[in-house]
């Protein structure tokens, strides 16, 4: 996740106070809290996509407060879900979801959609990163809302696909942390009616060809999960129903596709035991995996910081995902 800005307002006021009246004076004032700065400029500019014609699945949007100090590149007070595009020079016929994570708090959109964006488009990836919709925020059947955002951008891609004359055939999920566990969720649950068809679009195909599960949330109880995530998506003492509902590592079949995953082992935020246990999942259902653990880089490193292991699995996933849809059987 990204760095919290320091606090700087807790220091200049003392300051202030200290220096002549006059240059007291001609000091800016302090921003006020509604006064945020913008996003990305490369975030901004992206076109964007509406998920949903009207109000989305169940209605009940409330908006929260939004900490003083958040960054600008942590979303939240969705209300309008949708698609961020990001065009690559020269199309290489794949198209990936990416799904930032936040913990079902807040969306990260800077290292977890942005950066990650720019390294895929350079491979020749067509990039939409979903804006979805967090659970906490007043919508009606919480624990679906994510879910219903996830199917419907993904069918959308796959529309987008067919249109632009991209393979519909070679579309990717990729997710982070709580984006990876909708992932998970997505590439599991895929076939779930959590939303009632509204479209030809909806009459597509949610399933996605392969995905990418990154620093991944996947339990969502203990020992294993991470309690706010969990808290966000099922609410606060969640049925045992409700919680094996949402935990993707229950529900892999011989449909769920093939599978990338990544982990520090040092990921004290989300521990490497939610991707351990995906894998073993995968591998009782027979299904394709390919998992990487690196020794350092802790949680939320988005593409990773070049100086270590982390900083290079974009290469990784992409010599993946390439011999993935190289194999027709592996879709099976």
């Amino acid at each position: 996740m990204a760095a919290r800005p320091f606090p700087l307002r807790a220091v200049l006021l003392p300051l202030l106070a200290l220096l002549p009246a006059g240059v007291a004076a001609q000091a800016p004032a302090p921003r006020a809290p509604t006064d945020r700065p913008a996003p990305p400029a490369a975030w901004t500019a992206a076109p964007f996509v509406p998920l949903w014609t009207g109000t989305p699945p169940g209605g009940g949007f409330r908006p929260v407060t939004v900490p003083a100090d958040s960054p600008a590149t942590f979303l939240r007070n969705i209300d309008r879900p949708g698609l961020r595009l990001f065009r690559p020079a020269r199309a290489n016929g794949a198209s990936v979801l990416v799904v930032p994570g936040g913990a079902y708090d807040f969306l990260s959109i800077g290292n977890e959609g942005v950066d990650i964006a720019g390294r895929l488009n350079a491979l020749g990836y067509t990039v939409y990163v979903l804006v979805y919709r967090l659970p906490g925020e007043g919508w009606a059947n919480r624990a679906d809302v994510p879910l219903q955002d996830a199917q419907r951008g993904l069918r959308m891609v796959r529309a987008a696909a067919t249109r632009d004359g991209l393979d519909p055939h070679r579309v990717a999920v990729l997710g982070f942390s709580a984006g990876g566990h909708l992932a998970a969720t997505l590439e599991t649950d895929f076939a779930q009616r959590v939303y009632p068809a509204r479209d030809a679009t909806d009459r597509l195909d949610a399933r996605p060809d392969a995905a990418a599960l990154i620093y991944p949330v996947i339990a969502a109880a203990p020992p294993f999960t991470h309690a706010l995530s969990a808290e966000r998506l099922l609410g606060k003492d969640p049925a045992p129903a409700a919680v094996a509902r949402r935990s993707p590592a229950g529900h892999v079949t011989a449909a769920t596709p093939p599978t990338f995953l990544l982990h520090a082992m040092d990921d004290g935020a989300v521990v490497p035991d939610n991707s351990l246990t995906m894998i073993a999942a995968l591998r009782r259902a027979g299904r394709p995996v390919e998992a990487h653990f690196v020794a350092e880089g802790g949680h939320g490193f988005g593409v990773g910081s070049p100086a270590l292991p982390a900083g290079h699995w974009v290469e990784a996933f992409d010599r993946w995902l390439t011999r993935t849809f190289a194999r027709p059987a592996a879709k099976g």
